[in-house]
């Protein structure tokens, strides 16, 4: 049972193991039954299952990316409005919206611009000061408490969804690598069938070993269809 593991692509490999491992433990092989090589080598498919087909990393960085915009659009008009309102002195509660403006200036005039952990840190600190009660009343005098709630929330979902991410993508990490895991596979896979291949010729191994073989026959054919020119198929 001679078969280049390495050729076969992801999908082929999981059949080839899968059906082996069925075949296996159909009961139709005593001999099999029970068999260490072969608790290991389900062992080793159900690791290489798992994470074969995962992604590598968690899938959520648009959502955070379309949080972090929502973000940014409700800082942006909160201070754009208070920066054009505080340039009218004729307008009412205008000295307002120049303290509010000036609260901004504290901690940057361009956090949209920043990192996301920079953004999210200074963002922290602009959103606890314009709650004190001082800037609350102001707020309330521009009628902004509605801008304001809406900015908090913009900032609390990116800090939620960025959490989300960053957990998924640790969780990830931990796992062993998609390449890794193979090789582990291929190997299990190589003992198990040259401890078949070793006892073919023992009583109640052959027809095991016949099937099997069977089996690798198909997944090397399959590789060779998949290599083969269109026009050798033709």
């Amino acid at each position: 049972m001679k078969i280049a593991l390495t050729e076969l692509t992801t999908k082929d490999l999981a059949t080839l193991v899968q059906r082996i491992i069925s075949t296996s433990q159909s009961g139709k092989y005593p001999v099999i039954t029970n068999d260490p090589l072969l608790r290991v080598l389900e062992t080793s498919y159900t690791e290489y299952d798992l994470v074969y087909a995962k992604q590598i990393y968690s899938g959520k960085g648009k959502n955070v990316a379309e949080a972090d915009s929502e973000r940014d659009l409700a800082y942006s008009n909160l201070k754009a409005f208070l920066n054009g309102y505080r340039k009218l002195p004729s307008a009412a509660n205008y000295q307002s919206a120049e303290d509010l403006y000036q609260v901004f200036r504290n901690y940057g005039l361009d956090l949209d611009r920043l990192s996301y952990s920079s953004q999210t840190a200074q963002m922290k600190k602009l959103i606890a000061d314009l709650e004190l009660p001082k800037n609350i009343e102001k707020i309330a005098a521009l009628s902004l408490g509605t801008a304001l709630m809406e900015m908090k929330m913009k900032h609390d979902a990116f800090e939620s969804l960025f959490a989300e991410q960053a957990g998924a993508n640790a969780d990830l990490r931990l796992m062993k690598s998609a390449s890794g895991i193979r090789k582990e596979l291929e190997k299990n896979l190589k003992s198990y069938l040259n401890y078949v291949t070793a006892l073919k010729d023992i009583a109640g191994w052959e027809v095991f070993y016949a099937d099997l073989n069977e089996l690798v026959k198909a997944a090397k054919n399959s590789t060779l269809t998949r290599l083969s020119t269109p026009s050798e198929k033709s």
